[in-house]
């Protein structure tokens, strides 16, 4: 079996699922306790000969098909991206959206994998190693009904799994694009995606998913898909990007005041926001690592939490700038797969729209609060996923109806009778992760800045990214649009 495969450490639901199954929302959202019916599993142990082997294709043909998904993400990630901005970057964007991927996978092959799933370094950072020499004759030898696991589920093959969670590594990755948007040197943020993926994104991810120090708290830190190990990474990077590169030109007055800087298409950034919101059925029902019927549960929840976060939104929207904003509402969807992340096996029907309903309104405050401080963040990468990361984390302290995932103690959430001790470790997790990315991507982006590796000549910026660094324009002369700034 694979190095990262501890028994303690996967990201599935037990036996039994704690939270609402479809027939059973209705009660579950009057009542707002926990859920009063679950999604039996089927006993994995007693499987053996052709029906174990067929188990063990179909999940990992499932967890192929989610990963595929998950890289489709990219292009979601991209259009938003590229539709809040100028036209005349655009082409850039959708370089650096490619460029996360291809170096995303190859540095997390080569690099984060071992940092990420080795075992324990004194908790916090594993031992790197390269593992690709010997990734196909671990593949000949992992997927035969022989390697059931001691906890009663069958392994992923190493080509799926590594497949899978480097999908992961590059959605970390290029969550911080778009903060950046408009002013960066391409070599620049080239070394930037390097360094996370091959560094930062694994020692955040080994302090659960590893088996680090989070999960061998008593009372375990929850993060099923990643509100804090890839959204928060991802985030605090994107914040420390934006603030150590400054702002835009022409984004600020003299005195320090905004200024609207509006993207160039609506309709792409929105087209963008769907495809990121299909992918997300790869991300979060995928991180349960099999096909089971725990699967079109976690499905719900994720889309409950999206739509009441557009809800969010828009509502918050509307009351604080008077109109409801189109890209708010976009947002707010994305805030509430970002919070809903962490929680979306130990909630509720009725704590998933809580957590995304929270989530939408926390994310048009945030972008507001961001930009009156002075901090320039063109599509809200840090609003959306650093802050509404560290809310889903918290959520699940509050509102989890079950006990962590990792096999740990039963505590449900602080709303639900738990006490405050698995908020306490949410807590913990939300800290650590902000601090030590926050000092990591700073150290990483102040040294691209002293060696004049970050930000582009004023000339370049006023022109457009696109040709200054790539030669050409994202879209012919006669569909640019015109732009001095």
């Amino acid at each position: 079996m694979s190095h990262r495969r501890e028994a303690g450490n996967r990201r599935r639901l037990r036996t039994k699922v704690g939270m609402a199954a479809v027939a059973g929302l209705g009660s579950a959202l009057l009542l707002a306790g926990p859920a009063s019916a679950q999604a039996e599993q089927y006993d994995r142990t007693a499987a053996t000969g052709a029906e174990a082997m067929n188990m063990v294709v179909l999940d990992n043909i499932f967890i192929f098909i989610c990963a595929v998904l998950v890289f489709l993400m990219q292009a979601g990630f991209g259009l938003v991206e590229a539709g809040l901005t100028r036209a005349k970057n655009a082409a850039n964007i959708m370089m650096k959206n490619l460029m996360d991927v291809s170096i995303g996978v190859l540095m997390f092959a080569f690099i984060g994998w071992g940092i990420a799933y080795p075992g324990d370094f004194n908790g916090w950072i594993g031992s790197a190693g390269l593992w690709v020499p010997g990734f196909f004759s671990s593949y000949l030898v992992d997927v035969g009904p022989e390697a059931l696991a001691d906890d009663g589920f069958y392994p992923l093959a190493i080509p799926v799994d590594f497949f899978f969670q480097a999908a992961f590594a590059a959605t970390a990755a290029t969550i911080v694009s778009g903060a950046v948007a408009g002013r960066t040197k391409f070599i620049g943020y080239l070394l930037y995606s390097v360094v996370l993926t091959g560094l930062i994104y694994p020692i955040v991810v080994s302090w659960q998913w590893g088996g680090g120090f989070l999960s061998s708290r008593a009372t375990g830190f929850v993060d099923f898909a990643g509100s804090g190990l890839v959204h928060m990474t991802g985030g605090f990077a994107a914040l420390m990007g934006a603030i150590i590169i400054g702002p835009r030109i022409g984004k600020f007055t003299a005195d320090g005041k905004p200024k609207a800087m509006p993207g160039h298409s609506v309709p792409l950034a929105i087209t963008g926001v769907f495809i990121l919101f299909i992918g997300w059925f790869g991300f979060n029902p995928g991180s349960q690592l099999q096909a089971d019927m725990a699967v079109p549960v976690i499905a719900v929840i994720t889309a409950f939490a999206a739509a009441a976060g557009a809800m969010g939104a828009m509502a918050t929207s509307w009351i604080t700038m008077k109109k409801p904003d189109v890209s708010m509402a976009g947002n707010g969807l994305l805030a509430g797969l970002v919070a809903i992340c962490s929680g979306v096996g130990e909630v509720s029907a009725f704590g998933a729209l809580l957590t995304g309903v929270v989530a939408g309104s926390i994310v048009v405050l945030s972008v507001l609060a961001i930009e009156r401080a002075g901090i320039d963040d063109p599509v809200g990468a840090f609003s959306v996923h650093g802050v509404c990361g560290a809310w889903g984390l918290i959520a699940t302290g509050l509102l989890a109806t079950t006990s962590p995932i990792n096999g740990a103690e039963e505590s449900a959430g602080l709303f639900y009778g738990g006490g405050a001790s698995l908020l306490v470790t949410q807590l913990i997790g939300v800290v650590a992760i902000a601090a030590f990315v926050s000092v990591a991507a700073g150290a990483l982006f102040a040294g691209l800045k002293a060696a004049g590796l970050l930000r582009v000549s004023a000339e370049e910026e006023i022109a457009g990214l696109d040709v200054s660094e790539h030669g050409a324009p994202g879209y012919g002369p006669d569909m640019l649009v015109a732009s001095s700034v």
